[in-house]
């Protein structure tokens, strides 16, 4: 006996399961478009990374949101933490702004230290 389908997903060939699966991967973790189509060519579901983008264009307010409200709090404190990293064999320099609960709140990259400029950034977009 055949389940009543919501109405958002009609006229959908592939179940509501599957639908939501990918647009979860592809908003909840920071996966291309093609690493979705692999992922789920690996569970036996061929679907193009095309399909998933007009997906997530059209479900994926609803999970970010979804996504968003679960996310624990952001913090009122801040720090940042520098590092140095290699980039095609050049010094550069990683930014992030993290929160006292270790959440990070934003990242830059640099290839000259300028800490002023750094802190005016992760000021400005948050």
């Amino acid at each position: 006996m055949p389940t009543a389908r919501a109405p958002l997903y009609r006229r959908h060939r592939f179940p509501p399961e599957v639908i939501s699966y990918a647009v979860w991967l592809y908003f909840r973790f920071p996966l291309s478009l093609r690493m979705v189509e692999e992922i789920l060519a690996a569970r036996g579901i061929g679907v193009t990374y095309e399909t998933v983008r007009q997906w997530g264009r059209k479900f994926g307010k609803l999970f970010s949101d979804r996504i968003r409200q679960r996310a624990p709090a952001r913090g009122d404190k801040w720090h940042l933490d520098e590092v140095v990293i290699s980039i095609a064999g050049e010094q550069h320099w990683l930014w992030r702004a993290v929160d006292q609960n270790g959440f990070v709140l934003d990242v830059l990259i640099q290839r000259r230290r300028d800490s002023r400029a750094a802190q005016r950034a992760m000021a400005e977009s948050g």
